[in-house]
């Protein structure tokens, strides 16, 4: 009898480890279980996915956004400045440069040069739409940069996605359209330089659909390509605006 019940025991606990292992197999690699499919990190039951493992739906995409091609960098050729034509040109032929034309725009209480026929920007207060800041402008060698003017999608992302094949006369259209000129915080622009959305956004919160809508047109309108990562950050936060 004791050898029977010692043999029973013996029994019940093998059936036991069975049964354990089975439901974990079950668990980790059955159909309940969240194994990434890319090989990342286990994904258990009540926790979310990671952001990236989850594809974008193309219904769900405001339908310019649907629109943009999504590619790496087309072109591996040096970026130079000096490819999209002169700084600031007056490209619209209104007797100001562009730099000019953006600060009449963007800035108000504007006081002119008095030799420069209403062209040449003085003093001026900006709204950085970046910042939030409010920036009073002079100009001067050691004043002008507080106020820079950013290209909204950077040359040399334009030149990396599909402005490297343009004829100069688009080059410098590009260079020189206010659709992608912004008056703004000279530090902002400086931390900006040449990022994408993935990399870089304006500080002021309150600013990124209107800025991630700017970058989305420019390309569009341009039919410039888009990186993988800046596409899923302009998509990400226009998923959240209006």
């Amino acid at each position: 009898m004791p050898r029977r019940r010692r043999s029973r025991r013996v029994s019940l606990s093998t059936v036991l480890v069975i049964v354990l292992a089975v439901a974990v197999w079950v668990y980790l690699y059955g159909p309940e279980g969240m194994r990434s499919e890319a090989g990342g990190g286990w994904t258990f039951p009540g926790q979310s996915a990671p952001a990236t493992s989850a594809p974008l739906d193309p219904a769900t995409l405001d339908p310019d956004l649907a629109a943009l091609v999504v590619a790496g960098p087309a072109s591996t050729a040096p970026y130079d400045r000096a490819r999209f034509g002169e700084a600031w040109a007056d490209v619209d032929g209104n007797g100001c440069d562009t730099r000019n034309d953006v600060l009449i725009r963007d800035l108000v209480d504007i006081a002119f040069r008095a030799d420069s026929n209403g062209c040449i920007v003085r003093t001026g207060t900006l709204h950085d739409p970046y910042t939030g800041a409010v920036i009073s402008f002079t100009r001067g060698p050691d004043t002008s940069e507080a106020v820079q003017i950013d290209h909204v999608v950077p040359l040399s992302y334009a030149w990396q996605h599909g402005a490297s094949t343009w004829a100069p006369e688009r080059l410098a259209a590009f260079a020189n359209d206010p659709a992608n000129l912004s008056a703004v915080d000279g530090p902002a622009n400086q931390a900006k330089s040449d990022s994408g959305p993935a990399e870089w956004m304006p500080p002021a919160s309150g600013y990124a659909c209107t800025y991630v809508d700017r970058f989305a047109d420019v390309l569009l309108s341009y039919g410039l390509t888009v990186s993988p990562e800046d596409f899923d950050a302009i998509a990400s936060v226009d998923s959240g605006c209006p």
